[in-house]
């Protein structure tokens, strides 16, 4: 073979193993990326939480404080929500109660992505229903208000139909927030009460 023919060809194996190996970095840090994300040890993500003005399901005016001194599991839906919103919240009962006492200075916080229904009286009837956890902390407030709560969480909703029979298409996340009112950790919706509650303890004990 001339030797221009044999220099093309080592070129182009050390060509084809720098892109073999390239594929391979991404791939297995596509791995740990993924691995952490289901452990709750990410980081550097994109900052999620941040200022909002709401009202309780006692018609109270709240804002962001509300979550200090607690860790929170927040996460957006509405009341007429068929399926996710009402399995989340006994989803997170089941979590909680596998925590015992972890589960002692957390609280769930439920905010209304539907503000022309959920109003405080509906999410105080709605959360004080049978078979949801006691004590969750319903937030709803005017379209403008809800639509800054969400984009500070970089949670996605959006009204589906017309007339009484519209549905909201919602993001979801449930996030865990610190007593410092900081995200910790993002919960999948398919994680399931014994993953979560792992999830939780692990964020927990580093703080």
């Amino acid at each position: 073979m001339p030797r221009r023919s044999i220099l093309l060809f080592a070129g182009a194996c050390v060509a084809i193993a720098a892109a073999l190996a390239t594929v391979t970095v991404i791939v297995v840090q596509g791995r740990e990326r993924a691995d952490a994300v289901s452990e709750g040890t990410l980081t550097g993500q994109p900052a999620v939480g941040g200022p909002f003005q709401l009202v309780n399901q006692d018609g109270q005016p709240v804002d962001q404080t509300l979550l200090d001194g607690k860790w929170s599991l927040v996460f957006f839906g509405f009341t007429y929500c068929p399926d996710y919103c009402p399995t989340t919240l006994t989803s997170l009962e089941a979590t909680r109660q596998l925590l015992g006492p972890d589960a002692d200075n957390l609280q769930i916080v439920f905010i209304s992505v539907d503000p022309e229904r959920d109003t405080p009286e509906a999410l105080k009837t709605y959360l004080e229903s049978d078979g949801f956890p006691p004590g969750v902390i319903g937030l709803t407030g005017t379209p403008e208000q809800i639509a800054e709560a969400a984009k500070v969480y970089r949670a996605y909703y959006q009204k589906v139909g017309e007339g009484e029979d519209y549905v909201m298409n919602h993001s979801l996340t449930v996030y865990l927030m610190g007593p410092d009112g900081q995200f910790r950790s993002a919960l999948s919706h398919d994680l399931g009460p014994e993953r979560s509650a792992q999830l939780i303890k692990r964020v927990k004990a580093r703080g």
